[in-house]
């Protein structure tokens, strides 16, 4: 059973950190069907995001190159303020934040994230000029990142969402979303390694065999979600994902 549960978490982990159908909702859904140990999710947490993490590198590593070798452009500005609104809505709202994590508000927030993309299919099919990303878009874009941190609210799928609604084109949205989704991916890291540190959680009493499988799953279906999500831009289906979320938030009402 334990390597069941390690297989399907690779595989969630890396499939919907990348695809708009909210990471943190599945792998709590995940959580609440199986039941795993604090210390362990965590840390296993941690793990499967450095692996998404390398998945974002290694297919945006020519646009990582160019923003490291020149920091003064003004789309690493743009980062920056989206990261940083992001971090000041979790800061805000952290303890509310965090509660959600029981799984309580999982039907409203899968429902809730259904709803923005099919208002995105819809708004990307009736936009024929498009806006550039400049500060004040890239801010509302960190404000909805930061709504995201509730589990059942897809990052990417809210990134997505407010640059479509502000007049950003489908392409230009979802791969900015992902680069912006590496300071956040970084952050979350650091503030998981924080808190298992200051409740000196650092233990994992599972297999290793089975942690490495599931590593190696996130990070192959990291990459295989990224790509699934250029091919959507192009087409701007979003509401096969609504679909598939109403799904999931009826299911989890009875989880």
């Amino acid at each position: 059973m334990e390597l069941v549960y390690f297989i399907l978490l690779g595989i969630v982990q890396g499939l919907t950190e990348f695809l708009p159908v909210s990471s943190s909702g599945h792998l709590v859904l995940l959580d609440k069907i199986f039941g795993v140990e604090t210390g362990n999710f965590i840390f296993v947490s941690i793990m499967l995001h450095i692996a998404t993490l390398f998945s974002v590198v290694l297919l945006y590593r020519k646009e990582i190159f160019d923003l490291i070798c020149h920091p003064l452009q003004k789309k690493v500005g743009f980062i920056i303020v989206s990261t940083f609104f992001t971090g000041v809505v979790f800061l805000t709202f952290q303890n509310f934040f965090l509660d959600a994590f029981s799984g309580g508000l999982l039907p409203v927030c899968f429902m809730t994230t259904a709803i923005l993309l099919m208002f995105t299919y819809f708004k990307s099919k009736s936009v024929k000029i498009y806006k550039p990303l400049n500060y004040p878009r890239a801010s509302a874009i960190g404000l909805m990142q930061g709504v995201a941190v509730l589990p059942g609210i897809s990052r990417s799928g809210s990134t997505i969402f407010a640059g479509t609604m502000l007049g950003l084109d489908s392409d230009e949205a979802t791969s900015y979303s992902f680069i912006l989704s590496i300071p956040i991916i970084l952050l979350s890291l650091i503030y998981e390694i924080y808190e298992c540190v200051k409740n000196s959680t650092v233990i994992f009493t599972g297999s290793v065999p089975s942690l490495i499988i599931s590593i190696v799953l996130a990070f192959l279906c990291g990459i295989f979600a990224i790509k699934i999500m250029k091919k959507f831009a192009k087409t701007k289906k979003y509401y096969i994902f609504s679909i598939y979320l109403a799904a999931i938030s009826i299911v989890s009402c009875f989880v």
